[in-house]
């Protein structure tokens, strides 16, 4: 499966969500578009529009992140938020996703993951 990982810049996404999925054994069954791997641009409408999912790390609000999920969902490509626990995302998203998913720390997000992707197959 391919899937887009979107996400504000607001927080450590390395360390809390791209160090994570690169470690887990998710990485070695799937595809993984880290817009900001390595400092690197992606041409991320194409990208989007190309994934099989969009993973949606919505703790911290981010403008880029919603013109992202607005392009997915007018390229019909399902959209899953996950969020941190204690965080609050802005409730517009409850407009175009259904999906919602809570976790506490790096470890529970994998896991949560993993339980995710089973289910879409």
């Amino acid at each position: 499966m391919k899937i887009y990982v979107s996400h504000s810049r607001s927080f450590d996404f390395v360390n809390e969500l791209y160090l994570p999925i690169r470690k887990s054994a998710l990485n070695e069954k799937h595809t993984f578009f880290l817009p900001h791997e390595n400092g690197r641009s992606l041409n991320s409408k194409e990208d989007i529009k190309n994934s099989d999912l969009i993973l949606a790390e919505v703790s911290f609000p981010s403008t880029g992140q919603g013109i992202e999920l607005g392009w997915a969902d007018s390229c019909t490509v399902p959209i899953v938020c996950i969020y941190k626990d204690g965080c609050d995302f802005s409730p517009s998203l409850k407009s175009i996703i259904k999906d919602f998913v809570t976790y506490n720390d790096s470890n529970d997000f994998i896991s949560k993951l993993e339980e995710l992707l089973v289910s879409m197959n």
